[in-house]
């Protein structure tokens, strides 16, 4: 990510005024609706669970102390407080452990949801043996709640992070061993070949399609799979490619086949190869859906062709169809790319007072597009107060990109203010952010602040990385702070002995010292 480029401002004029401001916009505004109260139950909950302090004492003392928290465990609340957890990138482990203290409770019925949410935590943080050990669970006693996307989640997971032949393993274990009542055909099928090709591994997927297509029915979405896969790739050639060979092959192309080409094009610039596969769609009486409609609109967005994704825009309604947050999304990053950021702005205003409301896209985008604005920081910290007072919580791009934003250009204060938000709020922020900020307070002096930190972060059964420990090593051991060295250590070791370091991982002192 390049560093941001902020026009016309002097950034050691502004810190206390934004200081204000930030700390101003983490007090939300009472809502006295159920909403709300189930809202601030989960945020709660999810809280506790976040700050304890991982392993010591087990979660589960802990949970048994709040005595309303029986009382509460509705089937809506758990997965709520799942989805917290997940969003908040808590340790796998402590989730893993609130979904089965929620077990336990008979007024609690487990759905789908709760169980796949707690299922990605534990595959996104390579748990993979505690994800193993909750799908022979769920066997025995829900077997209901398996279903292809619980087998997508952890198969995508394998893909990423073990071999070709693990995943292979892995698929025929799921077959055997767990999903026992089911007839393998197509969709599990697909399922496998979706693992491979979202990790852009076609030459996997390729090879797995050629292997098992005589046992396995193939279909058109198991082309449109393999199709979309490589357009994840970037490489348009190949999707074209691949599209003729589905032609052969006797496949009829749908509206998703479609609007893969068209996003293909799209993303590399080639805005009129991909309305002319929209007209295409058209004569041949393929509709387009709000999905086709919306990709185009960012592919106006990327031509910096204003006026043509203000016209699709405008066609979604003259088609009858209701605009999502996904079309306004489209337009406005077209409008930030357009350098329009007061149009921007007016149409985030029109997203709120239509009940559209705003999502991490929503807020990413805005953000970019004031960062290389005029409005500069103070429009950043403006659109910051007024997401916080919704007590929304930035996605770890936008995280890390905010954090970036304040630590390289001296506002390191600010970037304190966004941790101890995330914090207040039961989050626990990425290790890129963590990096940035221990950089910024270290090269400032102030050691015990990224100290602090780090510990926080420890605390929380987060790994922190190898290079912010060197230099929390360093600086701790020149200001004279060795116990408070040995105490991350600590922390570190107690740490790796339920979840070993991978590669950029701190491992902590040498025995020797």
């Amino acid at each position: 990510m390049k560093k941001a480029k902020l026009h016309n401002q002097s950034f050691r004029k502004f810190p206390q005024t934004l200081r204000f401001l930030l700390s101003f916009s983490a007090k939300s505004t009472p809502h006295p609706s159920l909403e709300f109260e189930i809202e601030t139950e989960t945020e709660r909950i999810a809280k506790i669970i976040n700050d304890h302090q991982f392993n010591d004492p087990p979660l589960s003392a802990t949970l048994h102390q709040i005595s309303t928290l029986p009382d509460l465990l509705s089937t809506g609340l758990v997965e709520n407080v799942l989805g917290r957890l997940f969003a908040a990138h808590a340790n796998g482990l402590k989730a893993f452990e609130f979904f089965k203290f929620a077990l336990n409770y008979p007024q609690f019925c487990p759905s789908p949801s709760a169980f796949e949410k707690t299922l990605h935590i534990l595959a996104r943080m390579r748990y993979f043996e505690k994800a193993w050990e909750l799908m022979e669970d769920i066997r025995r006693m829900h077997p209901s709640l398996l279903t292809l996307k619980s087998m997508s989640i952890l198969l995508s997971r394998i893909a990423k992070f073990e071999s070709y032949e693990e995943t292979l393993q892995a698929f025929e274990r799921l077959e055997k061993e767990v999903f026992v009542e089911r007839q393998f055909g197509s969709d599990e099928f697909n399922v496998l070949l979706r693992a491979f090709c979202t990790q852009r591994q076609m030459k996997e997927a390729k090879s797995v399609f050629n292997k098992m297509r005589s046992r396995f029915l193939a279909d058109t979405k198991t082309m449109n799979i393999l199709l979309l896969g490589f357009k994840e790739s970037g490489n348009v050639t190949a999707v074209e490619l691949f599209y003729h060979e589905m032609l052969r092959r006797g496949f009829k192309p749908n509206t998703i086949t479609y609007n893969i080409r068209i996003d293909a094009y799209c993303k590399k610039g080639c805005f009129g190869d991909a309305l002319r596969l929209f007209e295409d769609m058209e004569q041949l009486n393929c509709l387009p859906t709000l999905q086709v409609i919306t990709t185009l609109i960012h592919g106006a967005g990327v031509a910096r062709n204003l006026s043509k994704a203000q016209n699709l825009f405008n066609e979604i309604a003259k088609r009858n169809i209701k605009p999502d947050i996904g079309a306004y999304n489209a337009l406005l990053s077209a409008l930030i790319r357009c350098r329009d950021v007061e149009s921007a702005i007016s149409l985030m205003n029109e997203m709120e007072e239509k009940g559209i409301g705003h999502d991490g896209v929503s807020y990413h985008t805005m953000f970019v597009g004031l960062m290389k604005s005029r409005r500069g920081i103070l429009g950043v910290c403006e659109l910051y107060q007024r997401m916080a007072k919704r007590n929304f919580v930035p996605k770890t791009r936008t995280t890390v990109m905010l954090m970036k934003l304040f630590c390289e250009n001296g506002l390191v204060d600010l970037g304190l203010d966004l941790w101890e938000y995330l914090i207040e709020k039961g989050y626990c922020p990425h290790g890129h952010a963590l990096d940035l900020l221990v950089t910024g307070l270290c090269s400032r002096g102030r050691v015990n602040a990224a100290f602090e930190c780090s510990k926080q972060m420890l605390e929380r059964g987060r790994h922190v990385s190898e290079s912010s420990f060197l230099m929390l090593q360093r600086f701790l051991k020149q200001a004279g702070y060795p116990e408070k060295l040995k105490n991350l250590d600590l922390l570190i070791k107690r740490l790796h002995d339920v979840l070993p370091p991978t590669r950029g991982h701190a491992v902590g002192l040498p025995a020797s010292m």
